[in-house]
């Protein structure tokens, strides 16, 4: 009876020690510093922040927004140059382009954001970190975690499933596997 009792305590103790290393992989203090880096290469780019460059929105779809505007570019953090897609998701879901043309701001729901970081960062997911932001520049949160880092179902479980990982119709063979 004490070795069923001390086999199950150690599987309880694997369990716990696997969900919570699974709950860690994203959200933690350094994915929230990491992502500020981001955005503060976001601000310089123009690309976010309130001098930011509005690029002519686009009909999006669920989780995003009914309107989206992407930007596909580069940037440089810690020193690493990586691909940066910065979608912002826009509604309600009849908003048009010309409501978000008149005001962006207001039918802003979010920011979400993809990093291509160093090689090994996340192999399996091609290396992409990921966040969102809300319409102020603060990291949107998850039971008090902030969104940043690996987000398996908030993001990577919908993109992965993209063909060839690609991440969406509006990122086909732009961004392919390094």
């Amino acid at each position: 009876m004490k070795l069923k009792a001390a086999a199950g305590l150690v599987a309880l103790a694997l369990t716990a020690t696997a969900a919570t290393a699974q709950e860690e992989r994203f959200g933690t203090e350094a994915d929230g510093a990491y992502a500020m880096k981001v955005w503060e290469a976001m601000v310089a780019k123009n690309i976010a922040g309130p001098d930011r460059v509005i690029s002519f929105p686009y009909e999006g779809s669920p989780p995003h927004g009914a309107m989206l505007e992407a930007y596909y570019t580069s940037a440089t953090v810690d020193g690493h140059k990586g691909d940066l897609l910065v979608k912002y998701n826009y509604g309600p879901k009849d908003a048009t382009a010309q409501d978000v043309l008149a005001d962006p701001q207001k039918h802003l729901g979010g920011i979400t954001v993809m990093f291509r970081r160093e090689a090994g960062y996340d192999t399996e997911n091609l290396d992409w970190f990921w966040m969102r932001f809300n319409k102020e520049g603060k990291l949107s949160k998850i039971k008090d975690k902030p969104m940043a880092g690996r987000l398996d179902k908030s993001c990577i479980e919908c993109h992965s499933a993209a063909e060839g990982q690609v991440f969406g119709a509006d990122f086909s063979g732009r961004y392919p596997a390094p």
